[in-house]
């Protein structure tokens, strides 16, 4: 532990662990600061050791082989991997609108190869409602596709602003 310069006592993990395993009570721990940052320049073995183990992994793949070895191991559970992505979407229209343009979107996506992108995105929309997480409305080109929108990915009605798919599949 050490001493800011405001007279503050900043704890390390460690030495919260050590208070903890000492019997003292969790309530006495509240207030307490703790810096759980990680001072890389302190560990030089984990700098060399991670390219290194990274560049073993991929010794003779190239970027495109590298993308596809990714793209082919989403971790998601088995129901989402064998979603039929584009049914849902299409379920979860409600306007001629809203199914004219999802329906050209989800054959951009599969044009690109990108229904297990939308099946984990799935997931992970639900992942976070399921636990009440809380994600932004939506940031830069992926606010222009509507098959996100209707995902719950973002909250940007793409149709309502004529916001052109092309910008997020560019």
């Amino acid at each position: 532990m050490i001493q800011n310069k405001f007279g503050e006592m900043i704890f390390n993990e460690s030495d919260v662990c050590d208070l903890i395993m000492q019997g003292r009570v969790i309530d006495e721990l509240q207030d307490m600061i703790v810096d759980n940052t990680v001072d890389f320049a302190r560990m030089p073995d984990i700098l060399d050791t991670v390219p290194n183990l990274l560049q073993q992994q991929f010794h003779n793949c190239s970027v495109p082989e590298f993308h596809k070895q990714q793209q082919s191991n989403w971790r998601m559970p088995n129901e989402y991997k064998k979603l039929d992505i584009a049914e849902l979407v299409l379920s979860l229209c409600t306007t001629e609108a809203e199914l004219q343009r999802c329906g050209a979107e989800l054959l951009l996506y599969q044009e690109h190869n990108l229904f297990d992108l939308l099946r984990y995105l799935k997931y992970l929309v639900d992942v976070m409602t399921q636990h009440q997480i809380i994600w932004g409305v939506g940031r830069g080109s992926s606010v222009a596709s509507h098959v996100l929108y209707k995902l719950g990915v973002h909250r940007i009605d793409s149709l309502y602003y004529n916001l052109d798919v092309r910008e997020f599949l560019r």
